[in-house]
């Protein structure tokens, strides 16, 4: 492994798993910062490669461009959880520093392991039940009940999710997804949702930015609020319980953890992101350092930049419902002339519904009146 000692400079080539949006926002940070960056992606349109000097269009298993990534990149990171863990593990193996490491990811990646590691480090999570076999729904769920069954893998943006009342609700519904692995949570009183974005390095260091309030529509990101309208004493429980998180992991990277905000001002950790996250897009514009900024420094072994909010913003999400149906554009002038208002568009080629297009920040003097801005943008797109 590399040592704490000898950071990994420009123009050194830094490598991605996936090549997403997530991936396109970290190669243009890293290509301002003077790095190369090779992205490995299966899709021939891939939004990171338009910033890419390399992309390798092939499978995230695929030995070659493994063994190409092994010999050509000096650090390896992903924007992805769903990316092959096992992948990441060989190529840390060959002497390349990986981060996040694939033992965080594979955690990440599956419901059960997250939840019970999560609760394992000593911090709050919704009361759960693993769901490994039909037969794990035979006892008492009133616990968890009414709650909600997730699928443990492969389920975000509200995707392998269901609702569930009774214990024979809860059967049927794990029925209907074929009686795959799965979590049964307990539904809890919401106040709000929230989220922290924390980079931690090698050497330990570790800091986080300030706590975005997120607000969901149809189980989609749509708009973070910043600094979230929550008491100063939950913001810095929030920020402390995601260092610890970090910290238990031993990760190394960028992370975001999601909190359910309840009634008693209790926080209770929803799930966590191996990667930057839709949440933290804000920090393109309102912070000191952005979330990929941060990503580039924890992967090259740099000390983590300065995560000082400069002014609120609103980030509100651009889904592919704003385009026409004919594929038409959406009206742009409003936001594009609005001076505290930044677009960022992630050269995607074809807009569907639900799929995140790009997102746009508003800046103001209060959070407030960024978020009456931003409403009012999106009003007329």
């Amino acid at each position: 492994m590399m040592s704490n000692t000898k950071p990994i400079l420009p123009p050194a080539m830094l490598g991605i798993l996936g090549g997403g949006q997530l991936g396109r926002m970290f190669a243009a940070a890293a290509k301002n910062m003077g790095y190369g960056v090779t992205v490995l992606d299966p899709d021939n349109h891939a939004p990171a490669a338009d910033f890419a000097d390399v992309h390798l269009c092939k499978s995230f298993t695929d030995p070659e461009a493994l063994q190409y990534m092994a010999e050509h990149c000096a650090a390896i990171t992903t924007e992805f959880e769903n990316v092959n863990a096992d992948s990441m593990r060989w190529l840390a193996a060959q002497g390349i520093p990986v981060s996040p490491s694939g033992d965080c990811v594979a955690i990440a990646q599956d419901r059960i392991a997250e939840k019970t590691f999560i609760r394992d480090a000593g911090l709050d999570v919704a009361p759960f039940v693993a769901v490994k076999t039909a037969g794990d729904l035979d006892g008492d769920l009133a616990a968890y009940l009414p709650g909600i069954l997730k699928t443990a893998r492969l389920g975000y943006d509200g995707k392998g999710q269901v609702r569930v009342k009774t214990a024979e609700e809860a059967r049927f519904a794990h029925a209907e997804m074929k009686h795959q692995p799965c979590v049964l949570e307990k539904m809890m009183p919401l106040v709000s949702e929230v989220s922290v974005i924390v980079t931690r390095t090698r050497a330990g260091e570790v800091v986080s930015f300030p706590v975005a309030e997120n607000e969901h529509v149809n189980g989609i990101l749509d708009v973070s609020i910043v600094p979230a309208r929550i008491s100063a004493e939950v913001t810095e429980r929030a920020r402390a319980m995601a260092m610890q998180l970090a910290e238990k992991l031993d990760y190394i990277g960028v992370m975001a953890v999601e909190f359910f905000v309840l009634e008693d001002d209790a926080l209770v950790i929803n799930e966590m992101a191996p990667r930057p996250h839709n949440s933290g897009h804000y920090t393109l514009d309102a912070t000191l350092t952005s979330q990929f900024e941060q990503q580039v420094r924890a992967m090259c072994g740099l000390y983590p930049g300065k995560p000082d909010l400069l002014k609120p913003a609103v980030m509100v999400n651009l889904l592919g419902d704003v385009w026409g149906e004919d594929g038409s554009e959406p009206r742009w002038e409003v936001l594009m002339t609005a001076p505290n208002t930044k677009l960022h568009l992630y050269g995607k080629k074809q807009a569907r519904p639900g799929r995140k297009m790009g997102h746009y920040n508003v800046l103001a003097d209060t959070a407030q009146d960024a978020l009456e801005q931003a409403n009012a943008i999106k009003e007329t797109l």
